[in-house]
C-alpha cells in the first residue's frame, strides 16, 4: 500500500501533470491569422500557374477559430459568460464582414453572379437563436457561440468569393481583420533534446 501511495505521489508531482495547458491564440488573433492564410493563397492562385485550381467557400480556418473561441471559454474561470461574449464578438466581426460586401448587382458581368447571390443571401440571413432555446444554460452557450460561427462562415464565404473577384478590399484594408504578427519558426529538436 505505501508502494503505491508514494508512486501515486509521485506521478502528481511529475512535470507532465502539473503543466497547465498551452495557452491558446484568441479568437481574433487566430481570425487575423485566417484571413491572411487567405490572402496569401489568392496571391498564389493569381500569380502562379493554378489558375484553375482556387477553392472558394473553404471556411474551415473560420469554424476552426470559433472552436478555439470555445475550448479558450470552456478553460477559462466563467466559462458561459465567456462562450456569450464569443458569440457577441462574432457577430460583430459578422457584420463587420457583411459592411464591406458589395450589392450582387454590382457585380454583373464577372461570371460568378448566380453563386455569388446566393452567397451574399446567406450571409444576411436571419439569427437562429431560437434553435437554442430550451437547452441547459450551458448548452445553450455553447450553441448561441456555435450559431455565431456559423452566420460568420456566412459571410466570410460570400467575402471570399467577392475577394476573389476583386469586388472588395482584402480583410485588413477593410478593417475586419488584422495584420497578425509573422510566424515564429519552432525550433528544430537537437540531438540532446528527446
Amino acid at each position: 500500500m505505501m508502494i503505491r501511495a508514494a508512486g501515486l505521489s509521485l506521478v502528481a508531482m511529475s512535470p507532465s501533470f502539473a503543466q497547465e495547458p498551452e495557452p491558446l491564440p484568441s479568437f481574433s488573433e487566430c481570425m487575423d491569422a485566417e484571413a491572411a492564410r487567405f490572402e496569401r493563397a489568392l496571391n498564389r492562385h493569381l500569380t502562379g500557374p493554378e489558375a484553375d485550381s482556387f477553392e472558394i467557400g473553404d471556411t474551415h480556418g473560420v469554424e476552426y477559430c470559433g472552436t478555439l473561441g470555445i475550448v479558450s471559454c470552456d478553460r477559462s474561470e466563467t466559462p458561459l459568460a465567456c462562450q456569450h461574449a464569443l458569440g457577441a464578438q462574432q457577430d460583430v466581426l459578422s457584420d463587420k464582414v457583411r459592411a464591406a460586401l458589395p450589392t450582387p448587382e454590382t457585380l454583373v458581368g464577372r461570371g460568378e453572379e448566380p453563386l455569388y447571390a446566393a452567397l451574399y443571401a446567406l450571409a444576411l440571413g436571419q439569427w437562429a437563436e431560437p434553435d437554442c432555446a430550451g437547452n441547459t444554460p450551458v448548452m445553450e452557450a455553447w450553441c448561441q457561440a456555435r450559431e455565431a460561427n456559423r452566420r460568420l462562415i456566412n459571410a466570410v464565404s460570400a467575402w471570399q468569393l467577392a475577394r476573389y473577384l476583386d469586388a472588395v478590399p482584402d480583410a485588413f484594408s477593410a478593417g475586419w481583420a488584422q495584420v497578425p504578427p509573422p510566424t515564429r519558426p519552432r525550433a528544430r529538436a537537437g540531438k540532446d533534446k528527446e
